[in-house]
């Protein structure tokens, strides 16, 4: 299998496996309400703990990051292999984390992403993953609103990235990019959370919200 096949095959296999969506798994396993019926209809972790039930939702936060991880470090595995550039890697990131949110099996739609990224940004550099999730943790324990501690984490991945690429690890422009384009999107899904801060309405974390 020549490298263009090789790529393509990656790509699509991110994809599908980004398709995957954890919360439906969930609320099967768990035997509870689809959750695009009920809260904000997202079908994510956050949505899932309205549900009352941490089981589900640590189940739905852990699968989606691992689905990300996944498949950025099967990537990076076959690179030499397959002979994968970073450019490749860095479109196999964006691949499975567009696969969250326009998910194939759920008719091209899905979740914001937030959990993916993670799992993705583990993938290409652990201690990315590990300054992003505390710059999380931060925000979440002192304002209590998942959609801004998502926000401001996904804002400073990508300086995180380039300033430990100057110092710490070996730094890629592609992967670079993808993380910028990650980014950009994260806060292009999370608009009408956004409006809801201004207008402070947004739910909380741990808040249930009425059923649709």
């Amino acid at each position: 299998m020549n490298n263009l096949l090789w790529t393509i095959f990656a790509l699509l296999a991110a994809y599908l496996i980004g398709s995957v969506s954890f919360a439906m798994v969930a609320s099967r396993l768990f035997g509870l309400q689809d959750p695009r019926t009920f809260g904000s209809g997202n079908p994510g972790a956050t949505n899932m703990l309205r549900t009352g039930n941490r089981k589900a939702a640590l189940f739905t936060l852990l699968g989606d990051a691992f689905k990300g991880w996944l498949a950025v470090a099967l990537a990076i595995y076959l690179a030499p292999m397959a002979g994968f550039t970073d450019t490749t890697i860095a479109l196999v990131a964006v691949a499975v984390f567009l696969g969250h949110i326009y998910s194939f099996f759920l008719n091209f739609k899905g979740g914001k992403g937030v959990a993916t990224a993670v799992g993705v940004l583990f993938a290409l550099q652990p201690w990315l993953a590990v300054a992003t999730i505390a710059t999380w943790l931060i925000i979440a324990v002192f304002f209590r609103y998942s959609s801004l501690a998502a926000l401001v984490a996904a804002v400073f991945a990508p300086f995180y990235y380039y300033v430990g690429g100057m110092a710490v690890w070996p730094f890629s422009m592609a992967w670079f990019l993808a993380i910028c384009f990650l980014t950009l999107v994260l806060i292009a899904k999370h608009k009408k959370n956004i409006a809801n801060l201004l207008a402070g309405t947004e739910s909380r974390i741990g808040q249930k919200k009425k059923t649709k």
